[in-house]
């Protein structure tokens, strides 16, 4: 049994902003807007070659069953696409849907009854990016500044967010994240995705890119 290990030390670096690389910002705005995470993303015009996979996913934690059916539904009639029908699982209830500018958002929550009605509140937005080697890319972020908040060995790794993180960083191999989000696991070109650091700009083991803050280009938020 692979046992988690756990620390509640503040980082000193985190995710301070995640931007989205997309090929009509005035359009991906309105689709986030109507699916009703706008607050949690930024947006940049962007031409970088992508096929496939692109390795991560932005996943919603909410209450109940109810409300993963009303984030999925109000991003199919937004344009979005169903991977996975919302559905039960061994770990609760959730579906898969991948947005008009390519970006895949999982829908999830730990209840398999609804014990109310549905909400339009979020209760985490988890950026889960898919990495050849956890340990390894764990390892690169802590000698960057980042604080382990859980660990389950090789498998998944969860950093402590920062006092004004919205969205929550963690590490998942990539071919299993592919798995469960039910599309191949190949990809090529650019993630097409950009993390705001609250310090340096680097670019990770599995090439996904970090800015500093201070240093991002304009965006449409």
């Amino acid at each position: 049994m692979v046992m988690a290990t756990t620390t509640s030390t503040a980082a000193n670096t985190s995710v301070a902003s995640v931007t989205l690389e997309v090929a009509d910002p005035e359009s991906a705005r309105r689709f986030y807007s109507a699916f009703g995470v706008d607050a949690y993303i930024r947006l940049r015009a962007s031409e970088a070659h992508s096929t496939g996979f692109r390795g991560f996913t932005l996943a919603l934690t909410v209450s109940r069953p109810a409300t993963v059916d009303g984030f999925v539904g109000a991003a199919v009639d937004a344009g979005a696409t169903v991977l996975k029908p919302a559905a039960k699982s061994l770990w609760g209830y959730s579906g898969v849907v991948q947005a008009p500018d390519g970006t895949i958002w999982k829908i999830a929550t730990s209840a398999k009854k609804d014990t109310g009605p549905a909400t339009r509140e979020i209760d985490e937005v988890v950026l889960l990016i898919g990495v050849e080697d956890v340990k390894a890319t764990k390892q690169f972020y802590v000698d960057r500044g980042l604080t382990v908040a859980k660990s389950f060995g090789g498998k998944y790794a969860e950093f402590a967010p920062g006092q004004s993180s919205r969205v929550t960083l963690a590490l998942y191999k990539r071919r299993a994240l592919a798995k469960d989000l039910g599309v191949p696991v190949d990809g090529t070109g650019s993630h097409r995705i950009v993390l705001g650091s609250t310090a340096d700009t680097f670019t990770d083991p599995d090439g996904f890119a970090w800015e500093a803050a201070a240093s991002l280009t304009p965006t449409l938020s």
